[in-house]
């Protein structure tokens, strides 16, 4: 059965924010979809960034890692940053643990982030 992610971006200041909806996300297709939505909003809008708001989040495989590294490269690839905001101190670790969190940026909440990379 496909899990829905629940996906919503929203563009503030040139900055694209992508919040997940849902409370876990595991399902290879769910990953998947999202990854093609992004893909194609970052395609066509070409943002100074992307924030990934995990407010809602609870638990993650480890397959949004890979997306989160896919999403990095590609808006690197025309001078954007990426960042990540509003994760649950238990989810971060994860990043502390791959060494993932000296690659990313972290914000309390999506505003602080669109402010911070919006003015990069």
């Amino acid at each position: 059965m496909q899990e829905n992610v629940g996906l919503t971006i929203e563009d503030q200041q040139n900055v694209a924010v992508v919040s997940f909806q849902a409370t876990s996300i595991s399902s290879y297709d769910g990953i998947a979809e999202a990854a093609q939505q992004i893909h194609g909003y970052i395609d066509g809008h070409q943002p100074d960034g992307v924030i990934f708001d995990f407010s809602k989040v609870k638990f993650f495989s480890s397959q949004v890692l890979g997306l989160l590294l896919e999403m990095r490269a590609k808006v690197q690839d025309f001078g954007g940053d990426v960042a990540i905001s509003s994760i649950d101190p238990k989810l971060h670790r994860v990043f502390s643990i791959t060494n993932l969190d000296k690659i990313f940026q972290f914000f309390p909440d999506s505003q602080s982030a669109v402010e911070a990379i919006g003015n990069d």
